[in-house]
Protein backbone atom coordinates (compact mmCIF):
# COMPACT_ATOMS: atom_id res chain seq x y z
CA UNK A 1 0.00 0.00 0.00
CA UNK A 2 1.36 3.07 -1.08
CA UNK A 3 1.38 6.69 1.41
CA UNK A 4 -1.48 8.00 -1.41
CA UNK A 5 -3.66 4.62 -0.14
CA UNK A 6 -3.11 5.18 3.49
CA UNK A 7 -6.73 5.27 4.98
CA UNK A 8 -7.47 7.82 7.45
CA UNK A 9 -7.51 5.93 10.83
CA UNK A 10 -4.24 4.88 10.01
CA UNK A 11 -3.14 8.20 9.71
CA UNK A 12 -3.80 8.88 12.96
CA UNK A 13 -3.14 6.65 14.56
CA UNK A 14 0.79 6.82 12.57
CA UNK A 15 1.15 10.01 13.58
CA UNK A 16 -0.07 9.61 17.70
CA UNK A 17 1.73 6.56 17.70
CA UNK A 18 4.29 6.65 20.42
CA UNK A 19 3.33 10.46 21.52
CA UNK A 20 0.03 10.52 23.07
CA UNK A 21 -2.43 7.71 23.20
CA UNK A 22 -6.20 8.15 22.47
CA UNK A 23 -7.43 9.56 25.23
CA UNK A 24 -5.04 12.14 25.32
CA UNK A 25 -5.46 12.87 21.62
CA UNK A 26 -8.98 13.23 22.64
CA UNK A 27 -8.49 15.65 25.18
CA UNK A 28 -5.73 17.51 23.31
CA UNK A 29 -8.30 17.91 20.28
CA UNK A 30 -11.74 18.49 22.61
CA UNK A 31 -13.39 15.25 20.68
CA UNK A 32 -14.85 12.30 21.33
CA UNK A 33 -12.53 9.39 22.51
CA UNK A 34 -15.14 7.59 20.86
CA UNK A 35 -14.26 9.11 17.13
CA UNK A 36 -10.54 8.75 17.61
CA UNK A 37 -11.36 4.71 18.02
CA UNK A 38 -13.97 4.29 15.31
CA UNK A 39 -11.53 6.22 12.85
CA UNK A 40 -8.20 4.46 13.99
CA UNK A 41 -10.49 1.15 14.05
CA UNK A 42 -11.91 2.19 10.27
CA UNK A 43 -15.43 2.33 11.51
CA UNK A 44 -15.95 5.54 10.80
CA UNK A 45 -14.23 6.66 7.57
CA UNK A 46 -14.16 10.60 7.86
CA UNK A 47 -15.16 13.17 9.91
CA UNK A 48 -16.80 16.75 9.95
CA UNK A 49 -14.03 19.03 8.96
CA UNK A 50 -13.78 21.26 12.35
CA UNK A 51 -13.06 17.58 14.07
CA UNK A 52 -10.52 16.93 11.37
CA UNK A 53 -8.78 20.42 11.97
CA UNK A 54 -8.67 19.79 16.16
CA UNK A 55 -7.07 16.49 15.59
CA UNK A 56 -4.63 17.87 13.02
CA UNK A 57 -3.51 20.63 15.29
CA UNK A 58 -3.83 18.26 18.20
CA UNK A 59 -1.33 16.25 16.25
CA UNK A 60 0.61 19.64 15.57
CA UNK A 61 0.58 17.99 11.67
CA UNK A 62 -0.94 19.86 8.34
CA UNK A 63 -4.50 19.53 7.76
CA UNK A 64 -3.50 17.83 4.32
CA UNK A 65 -1.24 15.48 5.94
CA UNK A 66 -3.80 14.02 7.65
CA UNK A 67 -6.09 13.77 4.86
CA UNK A 68 -3.80 12.79 2.65
CA UNK A 69 -3.52 13.22 -1.19
CA UNK A 70 -6.91 13.56 -3.04
CA UNK A 71 -7.55 10.95 -5.65
CA UNK A 72 -8.71 12.16 -8.94
CA UNK A 73 -12.45 10.51 -10.36
CA UNK A 74 -10.61 8.57 -13.48
CA UNK A 75 -8.84 6.40 -10.51
CA UNK A 76 -11.36 6.16 -7.81
CA UNK A 77 -14.97 6.81 -9.24
CA UNK A 78 -16.61 7.40 -5.50
CA UNK A 79 -13.58 9.77 -4.50
CA UNK A 80 -12.63 13.23 -5.39
CA UNK A 81 -15.51 15.09 -7.86
CA UNK A 82 -17.55 12.37 -8.29
CA UNK A 83 -18.10 12.26 -4.58
CA UNK A 84 -18.90 16.07 -4.51
CA UNK A 85 -21.20 15.42 -7.31
CA UNK A 86 -23.08 12.64 -5.32
CA UNK A 87 -23.21 14.76 -2.00
CA UNK A 88 -25.02 17.58 -3.72
CA UNK A 89 -27.63 15.64 -5.91
CA UNK A 90 -29.26 14.62 -2.34
CA UNK A 91 -32.26 12.42 -3.03
CA UNK A 92 -32.67 11.83 0.91
CA UNK A 93 -36.19 13.20 0.76
CA UNK A 94 -36.95 10.46 -2.20
CA UNK A 95 -35.85 7.58 -0.47
CA UNK A 96 -37.30 8.34 2.70
CA UNK A 97 -33.67 7.92 4.60
CA UNK A 98 -31.40 10.55 5.89
CA UNK A 99 -27.76 9.51 5.97
CA UNK A 100 -26.05 9.05 8.84
CA UNK A 101 -23.89 12.24 9.83
CA UNK A 102 -22.28 14.09 13.18
CA UNK A 103 -24.63 16.88 13.92
CA UNK A 104 -22.34 19.96 15.36
CA UNK A 105 -23.50 22.45 17.32
CA UNK A 106 -23.64 25.93 15.85
CA UNK A 107 -20.49 27.28 16.62
CA UNK A 108 -18.86 24.16 15.19
CA UNK A 109 -20.80 24.49 12.30
CA UNK A 110 -19.68 28.00 11.97
CA UNK A 111 -15.90 27.14 12.81
CA UNK A 112 -15.99 24.42 9.49
CA UNK A 113 -18.00 27.02 7.18
CA UNK A 114 -15.14 29.61 8.11
CA UNK A 115 -12.14 26.84 7.44
CA UNK A 116 -14.05 26.06 4.35
CA UNK A 117 -14.46 28.85 2.58
CA UNK A 118 -11.13 30.06 3.66
CA UNK A 119 -9.70 26.93 1.85
CA UNK A 120 -12.11 27.98 -1.15
CA UNK A 121 -10.56 30.95 -1.50
CA UNK A 122 -6.83 30.15 -1.04
CA UNK A 123 -7.98 28.75 -4.40
CA UNK A 124 -7.23 24.96 -3.09
CA UNK A 125 -9.75 23.33 -4.71
CA UNK A 126 -8.57 19.24 -4.63
CA UNK A 127 -8.78 19.06 -0.95
CA UNK A 128 -12.28 21.33 -0.88
CA UNK A 129 -13.13 17.97 -2.65
CA UNK A 130 -12.19 15.65 0.27
CA UNK A 131 -13.78 18.38 2.72
CA UNK A 132 -16.95 19.11 1.04
CA UNK A 133 -18.70 15.74 1.33
CA UNK A 134 -18.75 15.14 4.66
CA UNK A 135 -19.22 18.56 5.87
CA UNK A 136 -22.47 18.27 4.00
CA UNK A 137 -23.57 15.48 5.77
CA UNK A 138 -22.24 16.98 9.05
CA UNK A 139 -24.50 20.55 8.25
CA UNK A 140 -27.52 18.28 6.97
CA UNK A 141 -27.54 16.48 10.66
CA UNK A 142 -26.79 19.67 12.41
CA UNK A 143 -30.34 20.77 10.94
CA UNK A 144 -32.18 17.50 11.18
CA UNK A 145 -31.40 17.75 14.91
CA UNK A 146 -32.02 22.01 15.98
CA UNK A 147 -34.35 22.92 12.96
CA UNK A 148 -33.57 26.18 13.76
CA UNK A 149 -33.28 28.84 11.13
CA UNK A 150 -29.69 29.78 11.52
CA UNK A 151 -29.15 25.78 10.74
CA UNK A 152 -30.60 26.28 7.94
CA UNK A 153 -28.51 29.11 6.93
CA UNK A 154 -25.19 27.17 7.89
CA UNK A 155 -26.55 24.09 5.51
CA UNK A 156 -27.17 26.44 2.83
CA UNK A 157 -23.51 28.07 3.04
CA UNK A 158 -22.15 24.34 3.02
CA UNK A 159 -23.63 24.09 -0.22
CA UNK A 160 -22.75 27.48 -1.53
CA UNK A 161 -19.01 26.43 -1.12
CA UNK A 162 -19.93 23.07 -2.75
CA UNK A 163 -21.20 24.82 -5.54
CA UNK A 164 -18.66 27.33 -5.85
CA UNK A 165 -15.97 24.95 -6.32
CA UNK A 166 -18.08 22.84 -8.66
CA UNK A 167 -17.76 25.87 -11.38
CA UNK A 168 -13.81 26.23 -10.44
CA UNK A 169 -13.77 22.50 -11.32
CA UNK A 170 -15.91 22.79 -14.73
CA UNK A 171 -19.14 20.87 -13.52
CA UNK A 172 -21.69 23.37 -14.22
CA UNK A 173 -24.30 21.48 -14.04
CA UNK A 174 -23.90 20.01 -10.23
CA UNK A 175 -23.04 23.40 -9.27
CA UNK A 176 -26.38 25.16 -10.54
CA UNK A 177 -27.94 22.03 -8.31
CA UNK A 178 -25.78 23.01 -5.53
CA UNK A 179 -26.68 26.84 -5.81
CA UNK A 180 -30.60 26.60 -6.44
CA UNK A 181 -30.49 24.03 -3.05
CA UNK A 182 -28.47 26.56 -1.43
CA UNK A 183 -31.03 29.21 -2.06
CA UNK A 184 -34.00 26.78 -1.33
CA UNK A 185 -32.26 26.19 2.11
CA UNK A 186 -31.63 29.97 3.04
CA UNK A 187 -35.52 30.80 2.65
CA UNK A 188 -36.25 28.65 5.81
CA UNK A 189 -33.76 31.18 7.44
CA UNK A 190 -34.31 34.99 8.21
CA UNK A 191 -30.69 36.22 6.67
CA UNK A 192 -32.38 38.29 3.64
CA UNK A 193 -28.79 39.51 2.41
CA UNK A 194 -27.49 35.61 2.51
CA UNK A 195 -30.73 35.26 -0.18
CA UNK A 196 -29.70 38.07 -2.04
CA UNK A 197 -25.87 36.95 -2.17
CA UNK A 198 -26.40 33.39 -2.82
CA UNK A 199 -28.31 35.02 -5.92
CA UNK A 200 -25.21 36.13 -6.87
CA UNK A 201 -23.93 33.26 -7.31
CA UNK A 202 -26.23 32.29 -9.67
CA UNK A 203 -25.51 34.71 -11.77
CA UNK A 204 -21.78 34.27 -11.35
CA UNK A 205 -22.62 30.49 -12.40
CA UNK A 206 -24.65 31.64 -15.26
CA UNK A 207 -21.78 34.03 -16.56
CA UNK A 208 -19.30 31.24 -16.40
CA UNK A 209 -21.21 28.95 -18.73
CA UNK A 210 -21.64 31.91 -21.39
CA UNK A 211 -25.09 33.22 -20.58
CA UNK A 212 -24.55 36.55 -20.05
CA UNK A 213 -27.85 38.34 -20.71
CA UNK A 214 -29.21 35.98 -18.11
CA UNK A 215 -26.40 36.26 -15.57
CA UNK A 216 -26.92 39.90 -15.94
CA UNK A 217 -30.61 40.03 -14.61
CA UNK A 218 -30.59 37.89 -12.41
CA UNK A 219 -27.90 40.08 -10.43
CA UNK A 220 -29.80 43.12 -11.16
CA UNK A 221 -32.89 42.24 -10.44
CA UNK A 222 -31.72 41.07 -6.89
CA UNK A 223 -29.76 44.38 -6.72
CA UNK A 224 -32.99 45.93 -7.43
CA UNK A 225 -34.98 44.64 -4.21
CA UNK A 226 -31.77 45.23 -1.79
CA UNK A 227 -30.86 48.45 -2.98
CA UNK A 228 -29.91 50.85 -0.48
CA UNK A 229 -31.27 54.14 0.15
CA UNK A 230 -30.69 56.47 2.99
CA UNK A 231 -28.12 55.18 5.95
CA UNK A 232 -28.00 51.13 5.51
CA UNK A 233 -25.55 48.40 6.83
CA UNK A 234 -22.44 47.94 5.23
CA UNK A 235 -23.33 44.64 4.93
CA UNK A 236 -25.93 45.55 2.84
CA UNK A 237 -24.03 47.49 0.96
CA UNK A 238 -21.13 45.24 0.16
CA UNK A 239 -23.81 42.53 -1.03
CA UNK A 240 -25.66 45.31 -3.14
CA UNK A 241 -22.08 46.23 -4.54
CA UNK A 242 -21.30 42.57 -5.43
CA UNK A 243 -24.08 42.11 -7.57
CA UNK A 244 -22.99 45.00 -9.31
CA UNK A 245 -19.95 44.14 -10.13
CA UNK A 246 -21.25 40.60 -10.99
CA UNK A 247 -23.52 42.45 -13.63
CA UNK A 248 -20.67 44.84 -14.72
CA UNK A 249 -18.78 41.77 -15.45
CA UNK A 250 -21.90 40.11 -17.56
CA UNK A 251 -22.37 42.76 -19.76
CA UNK A 252 -18.92 43.40 -20.53
CA UNK A 253 -18.60 39.86 -21.54
CA UNK A 254 -22.13 40.41 -23.84
CA UNK A 255 -19.77 43.24 -25.85
CA UNK A 256 -22.49 45.81 -24.18
CA UNK A 257 -19.32 48.49 -23.03
CA UNK A 258 -21.52 51.17 -21.72
CA UNK A 259 -23.59 49.43 -20.07
CA UNK A 260 -20.43 47.37 -18.14
CA UNK A 261 -18.90 50.85 -17.76
CA UNK A 262 -21.81 52.36 -15.85
CA UNK A 263 -22.38 49.84 -13.50
CA UNK A 264 -18.82 49.85 -12.75
CA UNK A 265 -19.40 53.11 -11.97
CA UNK A 266 -21.91 52.42 -9.58
CA UNK A 267 -20.08 50.13 -7.96
CA UNK A 268 -17.50 52.62 -7.29
CA UNK A 269 -19.60 54.74 -5.82
CA UNK A 270 -21.08 52.12 -3.36
CA UNK A 271 -17.28 51.09 -2.50
CA UNK A 272 -16.70 54.70 -1.50
CA UNK A 273 -19.86 55.00 0.39
CA UNK A 274 -18.13 51.40 2.57
CA UNK A 275 -14.61 53.23 2.34
CA UNK A 276 -13.23 49.84 2.35
CA UNK A 277 -12.80 46.38 2.04
CA UNK A 278 -15.18 44.55 3.32
CA UNK A 279 -15.66 40.36 3.77
CA UNK A 280 -19.80 40.10 3.66
CA UNK A 281 -21.59 37.03 2.86
CA UNK A 282 -18.22 35.22 1.78
CA UNK A 283 -17.69 37.91 -0.56
CA UNK A 284 -15.23 40.48 -0.92
CA UNK A 285 -16.53 43.98 -1.86
CA UNK A 286 -15.00 47.22 -1.49
CA UNK A 287 -12.08 49.77 -3.12
CA UNK A 288 -10.10 46.48 -4.65
CA UNK A 289 -12.67 44.61 -5.66
CA UNK A 290 -13.98 47.38 -7.87
CA UNK A 291 -10.31 48.38 -9.16
CA UNK A 292 -10.09 44.43 -10.04
CA UNK A 293 -13.04 44.28 -11.71
CA UNK A 294 -12.78 47.74 -14.09
CA UNK A 295 -9.58 45.56 -14.87
CA UNK A 296 -11.49 42.30 -16.24
CA UNK A 297 -14.27 45.04 -18.21
CA UNK A 298 -11.71 46.42 -19.78
CA UNK A 299 -9.69 43.13 -20.90
CA UNK A 300 -12.70 41.69 -21.54
CA UNK A 301 -13.63 44.61 -24.22
CA UNK A 302 -10.35 44.78 -25.62
CA UNK A 303 -9.43 47.98 -23.87
CA UNK A 304 -6.20 46.59 -22.81
CA UNK A 305 -4.59 50.35 -22.03
CA UNK A 306 -7.22 51.14 -20.45
CA UNK A 307 -6.93 48.21 -18.53
CA UNK A 308 -3.58 48.82 -17.12
CA UNK A 309 -4.61 52.21 -16.71
CA UNK A 310 -7.58 50.86 -14.14
CA UNK A 311 -4.87 48.50 -12.25
CA UNK A 312 -3.09 51.56 -11.51
CA UNK A 313 -6.28 52.51 -9.24
CA UNK A 314 -6.15 49.25 -7.05
CA UNK A 315 -5.88 51.19 -3.36
CA UNK A 316 -3.66 48.66 -1.76
CA UNK A 317 -0.42 47.15 -2.57
CA UNK A 318 -0.30 43.73 -4.44
CA UNK A 319 -4.10 44.18 -4.24
CA UNK A 320 -4.10 43.41 -0.10
CA UNK A 321 -8.06 43.90 0.27
CA UNK A 322 -8.54 40.63 -1.82
CA UNK A 323 -8.65 36.66 -1.29
CA UNK A 324 -5.93 34.97 -2.94
CA UNK A 325 -7.60 33.60 -5.69
CA UNK A 326 -9.08 36.80 -6.49
CA UNK A 327 -5.30 38.47 -5.90
CA UNK A 328 -4.21 35.18 -8.83
CA UNK A 329 -6.84 36.43 -11.43
CA UNK A 330 -6.36 40.21 -11.15
CA UNK A 331 -2.56 39.76 -12.09
CA UNK A 332 -4.08 37.03 -14.94
CA UNK A 333 -5.96 39.68 -15.96
CA UNK A 334 -2.88 42.18 -16.13
CA UNK A 335 -0.97 39.29 -17.83
CA UNK A 336 -3.34 39.59 -20.53
CA UNK A 337 -3.69 43.14 -21.13
CA UNK A 338 0.21 43.59 -21.30
CA UNK A 339 0.91 39.93 -23.70
CA UNK A 340 -2.45 41.97 -26.00
CA UNK A 341 0.05 45.10 -26.13
CA UNK A 342 3.45 43.12 -26.62
CA UNK A 343 4.72 43.35 -23.28
CA UNK A 344 6.14 39.91 -22.94
CA UNK A 345 8.32 40.22 -20.02
CA UNK A 346 5.60 41.83 -17.70
CA UNK A 347 3.33 39.45 -19.02
CA UNK A 348 5.50 36.69 -18.01
CA UNK A 349 6.63 38.05 -14.91
CA UNK A 350 3.24 38.43 -13.92
CA UNK A 351 1.37 35.01 -14.96
CA UNK A 352 4.79 33.47 -13.08
CA UNK A 353 3.70 35.47 -10.02
CA UNK A 354 0.16 34.38 -10.01
CA UNK A 355 1.06 30.68 -10.25
CA UNK A 356 3.50 30.77 -7.64
CA UNK A 357 0.55 32.50 -5.06
CA UNK A 358 -1.21 29.77 -6.16
CA UNK A 359 -0.18 27.14 -7.51
CA UNK A 360 -3.42 24.89 -6.79
CA UNK A 361 -6.13 27.76 -7.95
CA UNK A 362 -3.59 27.99 -11.50
CA UNK A 363 -3.87 24.78 -12.52
CA UNK A 364 -7.72 24.90 -13.07
CA UNK A 365 -7.76 28.30 -14.70
CA UNK A 366 -8.46 28.38 -18.57
CA UNK A 367 -7.25 32.20 -19.18
CA UNK A 368 -3.06 31.78 -17.35
CA UNK A 369 -3.21 28.48 -19.53
CA UNK A 370 -4.38 31.18 -22.48
CA UNK A 371 -2.05 33.59 -21.85
CA UNK A 372 0.88 31.39 -21.28
CA UNK A 373 0.08 29.51 -24.30
CA UNK A 374 0.14 32.85 -25.96
CA UNK A 375 3.37 34.20 -24.50
CA UNK A 376 4.79 30.62 -25.31
CA UNK A 377 3.93 31.38 -29.03
CA UNK A 378 5.44 35.10 -29.25
CA UNK A 379 8.96 34.19 -27.14
CA UNK A 380 11.81 34.19 -29.10
CA UNK A 381 13.84 33.37 -26.12
CA UNK A 382 11.41 30.52 -24.89
CA UNK A 383 12.64 31.06 -21.37
CA UNK A 384 13.06 28.06 -19.46
CA UNK A 385 10.89 29.69 -16.45
CA UNK A 386 8.13 30.07 -19.09
CA UNK A 387 8.77 26.47 -20.21
CA UNK A 388 8.53 25.03 -16.78
CA UNK A 389 5.26 27.09 -15.86
CA UNK A 390 3.72 25.55 -19.44
CA UNK A 391 4.78 22.15 -17.71
CA UNK A 392 3.10 22.64 -14.63
CA UNK A 393 -0.05 23.60 -16.26
CA UNK A 394 -0.17 21.29 -19.03
CA UNK A 395 -0.05 23.45 -21.67
CA UNK A 396 1.64 22.71 -24.93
Amino acid sequence: MTRHDVPLGARIRQFRDGVMTQQDLATAAGVSVDLVRKLEQGRRNTASVASLHQIARALDVPLGDLIGPVRMPEQAPAEGVAALRFAVADVDDLTGESEAGEPLSLSEAEQELTYLWGTYWSGKYDRLTALLPPALTSLRATTRATGSPRASELVAQGFWAAGSTLIHLHQSDAAYIALRHAIELAGYGNDQLLAAALRGSIAWQLLTVGRFAESEAVALRMAERIEPSGERSFPQLSTYGSLIVTAATAAARGGNRAQARSLIDTSAEVAHRIGRDRDDYNSAFGPSQVAMQSVDVNVQTGEYGQALESARTMPHHHAAGLPLAARARHLTDRALAHSRLGHHEQASTLVLTAEQMAPEWAKRQQLLKSVTRDLLRGSRTRAPRLRNLADRLNVT
